[in-house]
């Protein structure tokens, strides 16, 4: 008998899948008033492989490519290595280990304005 009419806890759905922009609107994050810390040598895209992951990728490799500017990218996808950087919904950005842009699919032109505003 329950004496304060207390329901039973809800136990969370575990299997529910990564918070990434193709299961639903997330909200989104861009870091715009971040400092370049000199030259831009590695950028990752992060994501969980869907349509959108990949086409952050495919935008930031165009972008990188009008800028002339050839650092390492990346392509992550392993959930783990995603949740250690801090990335609470994908697709993300970062450039030099730092995160630039998570929950939304930038355009090239979005992103060379972005990694310009920035100083790369």
């Amino acid at each position: 008998m329950s004496l304060f009419k207390f329901s039973k806890k809800h136990e969370p759905n575990v299997s529910e899948g990564p918070a990434c922009s193709c299961n639903g609107p997330v909200p989104s994050y861009r870091e715009e008033n971040a400092v370049a810390d000199g030259e831009l040598k590695n950028v990752k895209v992060l994501g969980g492989g869907c349509s959108k992951c990949e086409a952050l990728l495919k935008n930031t490799n165009e972008a990188l490519q009008n800028m002339n500017i050839s650092p390492e990218v990346e392509y992550v996808t392993d959930m783990s290595r995603i949740a250690a950087y801090g990335i609470m919904s994908t697709p993300a950005l970062m450039a030099n280990d730092k995160i630039i842009s998570m929950g939304s699919v930038l355009s090239a032109s979005d992103i060379e304005k972005l990694l310009k505003k920035i100083g790369y």
